[in-house]
């Protein structure tokens, strides 16, 4: 059974920025000249006022969209009356020379006449400023010059070579031949013309269809891990080796509620989860940006790691309020900036350590030892962190704006941390380090066993002393915190299955938090439910509830962060990073019976 309603958007972009195109080919959410840019196009959020870009025929019969094979080239063909045209939509990137990439902040609407004489209008409405700020138009210069008319100034640059004073009026534009609109927020330098656009074109395909060849993924469902495997490229920043968590703010947990939040930001639990995934299936250079990142924050030995930064690794992220905006399906507030960033999250450092332990291990020919140093800096200054803090109550992974508590699952993740810092020490002949970080993994785990465990539940709990449940805990299977034949852990998989999981959707929690009683289920809980009931035996219902998910992805293969457990529509920030990770965790596990904690067990105990 499909959804009832869910985000037609497919995503096109280049890690500088990022774009949602609409089934009715209309550009409805884009933010430049960066992922956490002001939109200047934002319909998403606000019919009237968001801004859009719309390609159209004023006589349609049928409109089909896909992807191009092994891309993120979005092919919409429109059957007229009149003719058959082709747009293809994508943001140009490609190699340029040694680690030298050709990325810029600019869309690409390659048009292509296929037969007939079909009629096209072009909608350009663009408001800057999220959409605060109306716009005037100047053709100029063989171009179209858009700027800001009130409000910060913005400008961004329209090229084509189809009428001007067509576009901007809206008329409808006989085609006659392969023509292009060219969205640039920087001016162009040298001639634009359809030499140009179809070279870039077909050196941005080269690019995604080589990056994919190098992907290491097993055949079954390959076709929907490789889409999940470019939609996580696609959401790394180039210049700094940031990942962001979404390239959208504010689409709702609920719609019609408040719990919208800001995802274009680098979290370091997600990316360092991502990045992991990255090594395992054969991508070393984007794991290399994000260690780079994280060693341009961290290179101070008295220097904490925050939970989330920007992606040019702000630590400061003031949460703001767009009052003027309506939000998704009128869900209010739309907000921009987050205030997670005051937060502690003890649970990062395991994820981040964790990343790199695989580092070292698949890196085996590491170019400078240099960085080698800064690295194993990194892992003392952070687990120093851990055996300082892992005592002390926090705000959660499910960021918890209330009380800190000691949650259970920022307990494992210590665990983790000390386990695998033991690991690289030995990795790397370190034997003294070895020595005393096991001794506190193991204080961490005897901790965890006393004080995480209810008996009541019959499971290991959110936080010490609690009795509710947290999905979270599954991951405990996922980083060998307990083997999958122990009592407690089977326990508390069934015990999350009856009470978090409802028609195959899993929950995070359905305890009342400070915003109320949860209403959707997690897509990335739903897919650590499939691993966990896979590990402990019960193979049917794993595959049942991944068939089930499966089909609730949009018409692209793409997730969101959440599910309506009831009417099965996505909902939430769009594309999200996280389940589309664990999706292909969640593949290589069924179909190759991956073993994510034993499969870099280098160092034997």
């Amino acid at each position: 059974m499909k959804p009832s309603a869910s985000y037609d958007y497919a995503i096109i972009g280049n890690c500088t920025s990022a774009a949602l195109v609409s089934s009715e080919c209309s550009i409805d959410w884009l933010c430049m000249p960066f992922f956490d840019s002001a939109s200047l196009f934002g319909k998403i959020l606000d019919d009237k006022k968001g801004g859009y870009f719309k390609i159209s025929s004023p006589n349609t019969r049928t409109i089909e969209q896909n992807y191009l094979v092994n891309s993120p080239i979005l092919r919409t063909v429109f059957t007229t009356d009149d003719g058959v045209f082709e747009v293809r939509d994508y943001m140009p990137r490609f190699v340029t020379g040694a680690d030298e990439y050709y990325c810029p902040s600019e869309v690409h609407r390659d048009i292509l006449l296929i037969s007939g004489k079909p009629k096209i209008c072009v909608e350009l409405k663009p408001r800057p400023n999220y959409g605060l700020s109306d716009v005037a138009y100047q053709c100029e210069h063989g171009r179209i010059k858009i700027v800001s008319a009130n409000g910060k100034y913005v400008s961004c640059y329209l090229y084509s070579n189809l009428d001007h004073k067509k576009i901007i009026g809206g008329e409808p534009i006989e085609l006659t031949g392969s023509s292009f609109l060219l969205f640039s927020y920087h001016e162009k330098l040298g001639t634009v013309d359809i030499d140009k656009v179809y070279y870039e074109y077909e050196k941005t395909k080269t690019y995604w269809l080589d990056w994919v060849r190098r992907s290491v993924l097993p055949p079954k469902h390959k076709n929907l891990m490789i889409r999940s495997a470019v939609t996580l490229k696609l959401l790394t920043f180039q210049r700094t080796g940031a990942v962001i968590a979404a390239p959208t703010t504010s689409l709702p947990e609920i719609i019609g509620k408040d719990r919208n939040w800001d995802y274009r930001y680098c979290w370091i639990r997600d990316a360092s989860m991502i990045v992991d995934l990255y090594m395992r299936i054969g991508h070393y250079h984007s794991a290399k940006n994000y260690i780079n990142f994280v060693l341009n924050r961290l290179l101070l030995k008295d220097e904490n790691v925050s939970i989330v930064y920007g992606i040019n690794g702000e630590g400061v992220l003031t949460e703001k309020i767009l009052d003027h905006l309506d939000g998704y399906m009128g869900s209010r507030p739309v907000r921009i900036g987050n205030d997670a960033y005051r937060q502690v999250q003890n649970d990062i450092y395991g994820h981040l350590i964790e990343a790199v332990y695989t580092y070292f291990v698949i890196n085996k020919n590491r170019e400078k030892a240099s960085i080698d140093e800064e690295i194993w800096t990194v892992v003392r200054a952070t687990s120093t962190n851990v055996i300082e803090k892992w005592r002390d109550p926090d705000n959660g992974i499910w960021e918890q704006r209330g009380q800190p508590r000691h949650y259970v699952h920022s307990k494992v993740m210590s665990w983790v941390a000390m386990d695998r810092a033991a690991k690289i020490a030995v990795f790397i002949n370190k034997p003294h380090y070895a020595t005393s970080w096991r001794l506190v993994a193991e204080e961490i785990k005897s901790d965890v066993l006393k004080n995480g465990w209810s008996e009541k539940a019959q499971s290991f709990s959110m936080y010490y002393g609690s009795d509710d449940l947290d999905a979270a805990n599954l991951l405990m299977l996922h980083y060998g915190f307990l083997q999958k034949d122990d009592p407690r852990i089977v326990s508390t998989v069934r015990q999350a299955y009856a009470c978090l999981t409802s028609n195959d959707f899993t929950f995070r929690y359905v305890c009342r938090d400070e915003f109320g009683l949860p209403q959707s289920a997690f897509i990335v809980c739903t897919l650590w439910m499939i691993n966990a009931l896979y590990l402990i035996g019960d193979e049917k219902t794993a595959r049942a509830m991944l068939e089930n998910l499966l089909n609730c992805a949009n018409a692209f293969g793409l997730f969101s962060e959440g599910i309506d457990a009831a009417t099965r529509r996505l909902i939430g920030n769009f594309p999200q990073g996280y389940s589309h990770l664990a999706l292909i965790q969640t593949m290589l596990l069924l179909e190759t019976n991956y073993n994510w904690s034993d499969a870099f067990e280098i160092v034997k105990k």
